[in-house]
C-alpha cells in the first residue's frame, strides 16, 4: 500500500500546457543574488493537491522538490545558485489536481553577478492598526536562511513605541534608536555600549527621530517633530498621517552637543535627513507650513540639499532645491543615497510628508552624476512603495510595498546595475510563504540591510529604559554670516 501511494504521487502522464505556472510568491523571471534563502513557492490555485519542481542550472547542477509547496533544501539551493552566478535557473513545474498532472511551460530565475554579502535585514514589525503600542518589535533576518530573531520588542518595555532604528551604512556597531512616550529617550550604541540621551531641549521642539548617520560615525542627523493621524470619512482612503512641525538637528556623538543650523529650523517643515556618500552634503525634504489636517492635500515636500563640513561640524549657508514640489505638484520624501555615490532613491506621492498611507506613492531614482530623474516603473505597483534602503555594495535595495493586499507592507528586494537598470523585485523569501504571510498580522516597517548580525543587549536596554536617567544633550546654534 505504501508503495502504491508513493507511486501515485509521482508525476506521470502529465499534460503539457502552453502557459507558465501561477505561483505565490511571483518569482517568475526575478533576479536574485547567489546564496539567498531558497525561493519556496506554492501554486496560486489552492485546489492543487501537490506540486513537483525540478530546477536545472544553465551552467551546471540540478535539484528537485515536491509536496504541498516547493520546499527547497537550503544547502543544495546555495550550491546551485553559486554554480550559476551570471546565468539562469530553469524551473519545470508540474501540478496535481483532481488526480491529473499538468506540466507548465518552464520559467527562469536569473542569478546575478552582483553579490549580496550582507548578513541580512533589520526591520520593525508592527500591526497596521492605529492604536498606541501593541506588540511592536525590531527584528533581524538572516537573508541566506529563514532565521529571524528579535532585537528589541515591546514585551520588554510595555506600552512604549520604539522606532527609527538606524545603523551606520549597514554597520550595526554604530546604532541609534528612539523610544517614544514615558521614559522615552534616544539610544546611541557604539561597539555594544549603550547610552540613552534626552535629545529634547528647551531650544528644540521634540526628541530626535528619522535618523541618519554621517559616514565617519561622529555625527547623527535627526528630525525633531511630532506625528499625528486623522481619519477620512468614506471608503477610498482610511487615514492620513502628518507632521505639524519638523526641524533637523545634528548630534555630535562624541560630545553630546546638538548642532543647530537656522537654515534647518525655519517655519517650513524640514524632515528625513540623509548624508551623501562622501558626507559633504545633507539631503532632506522641506514643505511649506499648512493647516493640517484640513489642508493636508496642500503638503508638498521639495527635495533639498545643504553642504556640511565634518571637520568644523558646520552646515553651509545656502540651501539648494534639487526638486521643487510646487513645480512638480508632487511631494518628495525619504531620500536615500547609494553608498557608492551614484544614485539617490526617494518616494514621490501626490502630497504628504508621511507617504506610507498613500497608494500612489512610488520609488524614483536620481542619477547624481547627471541629475536626471525617473520613476522606477519596473519596481513600482498600484499600491504604496516606500521605506527603501541600500545594500552595502549599492547593487541591491530593499523596500516596503503594500502591493499584495493594500493593507500590509511586505519587503521586496531588487538589484540595480551601473547604468541604473533595475530588476523585477521579489518578495522576501519565507519557508512555506503562503502560510507564513497569511498568519503574519504585522506590517514590515523601516527595513535596512545589516552587514553582520546585530549585537544588542535587550535586557540591558530594558533596564536603562526603565531607569529615569537620561544624559541631556546641549544645543549649540550655528550663526549665519551677516551677508546671508
Amino acid at each position: 500500500m505504501t508503495l502504491c501511494v508513493s507511486c501515485g504521487k509521482r508525476v506521470h502522464d502529465a499534460q503539457k500546457v502552453d502557459q507558465q505556472p501561477q505561483i505565490y510568491p511571483d518569482y517568475v523571471d526575478v533576479t536574485i543574488p547567489a546564496g539567498i534563502a531558497p525561493l519556496d513557492f506554492a501554486m496560486v490555485d489552492e485546489q492543487v493537491e501537490r506540486i513537483d519542481v525540478t530546477i536545472k542550472g544553465d551552467k551546471e547542477g540540478e535539484m528537485h522538490a515536491a509536496g504541498d509547496y516547493a520546499d527547497f533544501d537550503i544547502d543544495k539551493w546555495h550550491q546551485l545558485t553559486e554554480q550559476n552566478r551570471g546565468a539562469d535557473l530553469i524551473l519545470t513545474v508540474c501540478a496535481l489536481r483532481d488526480g491529473k498532472w499538468t506540466q507548465y511551460e518552464d520559467f527562469r530565475i536569473h542569478v546575478s553577478n552582483y553579490s549580496l554579502d550582507d548578513y541580512g535585514l533589520t526591520y520593525r514589525r508592527i500591526p497596521p492598526g492605529y492604536e498606541v503600542g501593541g506588540n511592536i518589535g525590531i527584528y533581524q533576518r538572516d537573508l541566506h536562511t529563514f532565521d529571524e530573531s528579535p532585537i528589541f520588542t515591546e514585551t520588554l518595555v510595555p506600552g512604549r513605541c520604539m522606532n527609527c532604528h538606524t545603523a551606520n551604512r549597514t554597520d550595526p556597531s554604530q546604532l541609534t534608536m528612539q523610544i517614544r512616550g514615558d521614559n522615552g529617550g534616544t539610544l546611541i550604541q557604539r561597539d555594544g555600549h549603550q547610552e540613552w540621551l534626552n535629545t529634547k531641549t528647551e531650544t528644540t521642539k521634540a526628541a530626535g527621530s528619522y535618523a541618519y548617520w554621517h559616514p565617519d560615525g561622529d555625527y547623527c542627523a535627526y528630525a525633531v517633530n511630532s506625528v499625528h493621524q486623522s481619519f477620512y470619512v468614506g471608503k477610498d482612503r482610511r487615514i492620513e498621517a502628518y507632521h505639524k512641525f519638523s526641524d533637523i538637528v545634528l548630534l555630535d556623538t562624541r560630545t553630546n552637543k546638538l548642532l543647530l543650523s537656522p537654515l534647518l529650523r525655519t517655519d517650513d517643515l524640514e524632515i528625513f535627513p540623509a548624508f551623501s556618500a562622501d558626507g559633504k552634503t545633507l539631503y532632506y525634504s522641506s514643505s511649506k507650513p499648512c493647516n493640517v489636517p484640513q489642508e493636508c492635500e496642500q503638503v508638498k515636500c521639495s527635495l533639498c540639499a545643504i553642504s556640511f563640513d565634518a571637520v568644523t561640524g558646520k552646515f553651509g549657508e545656502t540651501v539648494d532645491t534639487l526638486l521643487n514640489a510646487r513645480e512638480l505638484n508632487k511631494s518628495v520624501t525619504i531620500a536615500r543615497p547609494s553608498y557608492d555615490g551614484r544614485w539617490l532613491m526617494y518616494t514621490v506621492a501626490d502630497y504628504s510628508n508621511f507617504p506610507i498611507f498613500h497608494s500612489e506613492a512610488d520609488l524614483w531614482l536620481m542619477d547624481l552624476t547627471t541629475k536626471e530623474t525617473r520613476a522606477l516603473t519596473k519596481v513600482n505597483s498600484l499600491q504604496t512603495e516606500s521605506w527603501h534602503n541600500w545594500s552595502s555594495n549599492s547593487h541591491w535595495f530593499v523596500f516596503s510595498s503594500k502591493r499584495e493586499d493594500g493593507m500590509y507592507a511586505q519587503l521586496f528586494l531588487a538589484s540595480i546595475d551601473e547604468q541604473g537598470n533595475v530588476t523585477k523585485p521579489f518578495l522576501l523569501p519565507q519557508r512555506n510563504p503562503r502560510k507564513f504571510y497569511r498568519e503574519l498580522m504585522d506590517s514590515y516597517n523601516v527595513p535596512d540591510f545589516t552587514k553582520v548580525k546585530v549585537n544588542f543587549d535587550a535586557h540591558e536596554a530594558q533596564r536603562l529604559v526603565n531607569n529615569e536617567f537620561r544624559r541631556q544633550v546641549e544645543p549649540h546654534l550655528q550663526p549665519l554670516s551677516l551677508n546671508i
